[in-house]
């Protein structure tokens, strides 16, 4: 993440050029979430996820390979497009296969497990960054991108492969219309009909569409940022932020894991909606010129409230049933992404004229704005159900937020 943004704007010189190359990747991701939930249906998760691993790894060592100049810089952009649609197949894939793993009962541990872990792997890939990049050059980082997707990959190659009940698929495939209702009925327009049927899981989709658009504007600002600071090392700001901001993450995973374990439920829908003003206005203070040591503070709150609203928002995308689940994870990726290209279209733009303060806090007060509404509304429906199961917002792993229940 920070050789590539530096590299783009080095090259260019242009926070307009980083902001577009950032938008093809998730252009592209935009498109793949439209396509991941058919290509789940249709191919076990385990061989979509090597291999979508296995081809950014291949698209990296092309850009190695290739002169620098124009041509590396055009084929830079081609990368961008094959990470962000292989990277969105592989999450997807991932995210819908976690229950089908460990069982409906253990989700909440296994995301959390897999969040703290991807921030510990953070927390080396962002302080490595900040010797990688101004020592050996960009160059070296790229191959140790490379070397971190074959790493996954071996590490897909271990997964059990996830059982399908296939036996229950064919009980009811007599029961099933055919030709484009059935399709409708398992596919995209499935899993808009079970969002929409769970107030939680649609908001919480919406909210998280409209945060993306927020968190469009810290990620192309933080190198512009950075680059003002220390124009000598403007990975140095970018690399310390990141890497306290996964500390945080890392630190509020064990705090979930110990609290589900002690009590038995999962983080609820209220904690998504107060993490993403919190992480919000987090990111906001980070632009707002403070000593090093309190932004480093403000740097671990943001990332706390993100990893609270990551395992709040999984867990509750996957108390769906399994016929649904790729899809909606499909869906849901495919807003994230418009949310984050669009965002990043113009978040970019305004950089050339504002400052990356104003630019962050108008990006993110939009998103505070949006999750004020979205808890008044949780209020409202709790309070409509007072008298039957709280489970849209303190859940229990086992039946929380299934339609029907």
């Amino acid at each position: 993440m920070v050789a590539l943004n530096l590299f783009v704007y080095a090259t260019t010189g242009s926070a307009l050029a980083m902001g577009l190359f950032m938008a093809v990747r998730l252009g592209a991701g935009f498109l793949a979430g439209t396509v991941a939930g058919r290509l789940l249906a249709r191919h076990a998760a385990k061989p979509v996820m090597l291999w979508s691993t296995v081809a950014q790894a291949l698209v990296m060592l092309l850009l190695v390979v290739t002169p620098g100049g124009g041509l590396r810089t055009g084929v830079l952009f081609a990368v961008s497009a094959a990470v962000g649609a292989c990277g969105t197949v592989f999450t997807v894939a991932l995210r819908s296969s976690v229950p089908d793993l460990v069982g409906p009962d253990r989700r909440s541990w296994a995301n959390s497990l897999m969040v703290g872990g991807r921030s510990l792997a953070m927390v080396a890939g962002f302080a490595s960054s900040g010797v990688v990049v101004p020592w050996l050059g960009f160059t070296a980082a790229f191959l140790v991108d490379a070397a971190s997707f074959l790493v996954c990959a071996a590490a897909v190659g271990r997964l059990p492969a996830p059982e399908r009940d296939t036996t229950k698929g064919a009980r009811s495939a007599a029961e099933k219309p055919p030709g484009r209702e059935r399709r409708r009925g398992e596919g995209v327009f499935g899993a808009v009909t079970a969002l929409t049927a769970v107030p939680a899981l649609g908001l919480m989709v919406l909210l998280r569409g409209v945060d993306a658009l927020g968190s469009s504007s810290h990620n192309a600002a933080l190198p512009v940022y950075s680059s003002a600071l220390d124009p000598d090392d403007p990975a140095a700001f970018v690399s310390r932020f990141w890497l306290f901001w996964a500390l945080g993450n890392v630190l509020a995973q064990q705090v979930i894991q110990r609290w589900a374990r002690r009590t038995g439920r999962s983080v609820g829908a209220l904690g998504f909606g107060l993490g993403t003003t919190v992480m919000s206005c987090a990111f906001v203070l980070g632009f707002a010129g403070f000593p090093m040591a309190v932004t480093i503070g403000v740097a671990l709150v943001a990332g706390a409230a993100d990893g609270l609203t990551e395992v709040s928002y999984t867990s509750h995308l996957q108390t769906l049933p399994e016929t649904l689940r790729g899809h909606a994870f499909g869906l849901s990726a495919t807003v994230e992404n418009l949310g984050f290209g669009l965002g990043m279209i113009a978040v970019s733009a305004a950089l050339e004229r504002f400052s990356a303060l104003t630019v962050v806090a108008w990006s993110h007060g939009v998103a505070v704005v949006v999750a004020g509404i979205y808890l008044l509304r949780l209020y409202a429906v709790r309070g409509a159900d007072a008298e039957g199961a709280p489970s849209a917002y303190n859940e229990r792993p086992d039946d929380a937020g299934v339609p029907g229940r």
